[in-house]
């Protein structure tokens, strides 16, 4: 009877392992879904958006969690949502934004993943006046049906309360944009808004049925 060598045994150990491993990664690359590139509103900063933009380089920096308590929890909750700002979309909504998005899950777009931005507390703001421009970055250059624009109630307190529709002033809707990386537009309030309120802002992307929705924090001074 033929014994093979330890050597041989060993190389072809080596040989199965190797080829185990490049099976296992062909099958992440296969399986694994990448998160596609779409866009946020940059100013005034979504919830998301600041929280990567001020903490992405240094997620792991236990000042965050005195600093920016928010975003720790945010980030603790599922740091995804930070990482992937540009693809908090729903697919095929028809329009019916407040019927297919419950109390309490807008700032979310009822995406379970993003749970965490739904979350009351003192959330970063940007300082506004009555009267601003809001900037959409569009990386994939989608181009919007419309966006449209509502203000937390005064009355409302997004440190304490989680935001629903009855909680919103609508403010406007803009028309169609053409495909593009930036798109700006003002708008202009009645000037009654003081202090930290909370801008939500439905994006209905052009290219497909897709609706995107989001938080801005702001403080009117």
């Amino acid at each position: 009877m033929r014994v093979r060598s330890t050597t041989s045994w060993s190389a072809a150990r080596r040989r199965a392992v190797v080829a185990l491993i490049i099976g296992m990664l062909a099958s992440t690359f296969v399986w694994t879904p990448t998160a596609s590139a779409h866009g946020t509103i940059v100013s005034p900063a979504t919830r998301a958006y600041q929280c990567w933009k001020t903490w992405g380089s240094q997620h792991t920096n236990p000042a965050m969690r005195e600093q920016d308590p928010m975003c720790w929890q945010a980030f603790q909750a599922n740091a995804d949502t930070m990482w992937n700002w540009m693809s908090a979309l729903r697919d095929g909504l028809g329009g019916n934004f407040q019927g297919a998005t419950p109390n309490g899950q807008l700032c979310s777009n009822a995406l379970s993943r993003n749970n965490s931005l739904n979350t009351p507390g003192r959330w970063k703001t940007t300082s506004i006046g009555a009267n601003f421009q809001m900037h959409l970055y569009d990386q994939a250059s989608h181009g919007a049906d419309y966006i449209r624009v509502y203000i937390s109630k005064n009355g409302y307190d997004p440190t304490t309360q989680s935001l629903g529709w009855g909680n919103l002033d609508y403010i406007m809707q803009t028309g169609r944009f053409a495909p593009a990386k930036d798109i700006k537009f003002n708008v202009q309030t009645s000037g009654a808004y003081r202090g930290h309120h909370v801008i939500f802002t439905i994006w209905q992307a052009s290219h497909l049925d897709q609706a995107y929705m989001w938080c801005s924090d702001v403080n009117f001074g």
